[in-house]
């Protein structure tokens, strides 16, 4: 007799996937620089640019592949706290080398309701621009960029081991300290 699989067995199956593991081998953009334009699609299928973004911080998520254990924690932990990053006006996207149909999948699963971009073809064209490309695995480092309303990076973090996870609170303390000195200017105005 085979036993059918339920939506919440599916979600759970990270917990017994191999664990992803390596130092990192790309250190990333530094604070300070352009953020590189891109234009990725969407789980639905429909292109969305980091310049459809504006005026508003973006914090980008680079994770290694949809399904792996530390990315579905990662991933859901943002899910959980998305009234922390939008109470704080910051908008947030992951990116990841898999295809639409894997994000609207997983995206299904995990109950993640922002936007996941595929940087399938080319493979890692946009995280090569953001210099977290592992060319030895096909896939992104673990990378976090804030990218202000002007397009310029605020805040970076390459996680040193590819399995581990920024810390969500020393991630909020950081968006709040990069996004203090622009709260000081509206309230001057």
């Amino acid at each position: 007799m085979s036993e059918s699989l339920e939506l919440t067995d599916v979600a759970e199956l990270y917990r017994d996937a191999p664990k992803m593991e390596g130092e990192r081998v790309s250190g990333g953009l530094a604070v300070g620089s352009r953020a590189p334009e891109f234009t990725l699609k969407n789980a639905q299928g429909e292109p969305v640019s980091l310049s459809d973004y504006a005026g508003r911080p973006v914090l980008l998520v680079f994770y290694p592949l949809d399904w792996s254990p530390g990315c579905s924690q990662q991933l859901e932990l943002y899910q959980q706290e998305i009234d922390e990053f939008e109470s704080r006006g910051i908008a947030v996207i992951g990116i990841s080398v898999d295809s639409i149909y894997s994000h609207g999948a997983w995206a299904a699963v995990r109950g993640i309701t922002f936007p996941l971009l595929s940087d399938f073809a080319p493979r890692g064209a946009v995280a090569r621009q953001y210099n977290i490309w592992r060319e030895q695995d096909g896939f992104s480092e673990r990378a976090l960029y804030l990218v202000d309303g002007g397009g310029v990076i605020r805040y970076a973090h390459v996680s040193p081991q590819l399995h581990h996870l920024p810390d969500i609170y020393e991630v909020l303390a950081a968006l709040d300290r990069v996004s203090a000195p622009e709260k000081e200017k509206e309230v001057s105005r």
